[in-house]
């Protein structure tokens, strides 16, 4: 994922679906200088992870 994208991601009022390793996770913070996003799964939320932007997928959802 581009880095501009997590932000409007993060930004958003709408739930989109991110996935990282193909687990869902909230998008927490994101670092511009460090190209990196702070996210936690949603399954549970305790389980917080700073990972690069890059690493991250939106599920496009079907309709």
């Amino acid at each position: 994922m581009e880095i501009e994208r997590a932000k409007q991601i993060l930004q958003s009022s709408e739930k989109i679906t991110v996935l990282y390793q193909g687990e869902p996770v909230w998008i927490d913070m994101v670092d511009e200088n460090a190209e990196k996003a702070q996210v936690h799964s949603e399954s549970n939320p305790d389980d917080v992870k700073k990972i690069p932007v890059w690493d991250l997928e939106e599920k496009k959802e079907v309709h």
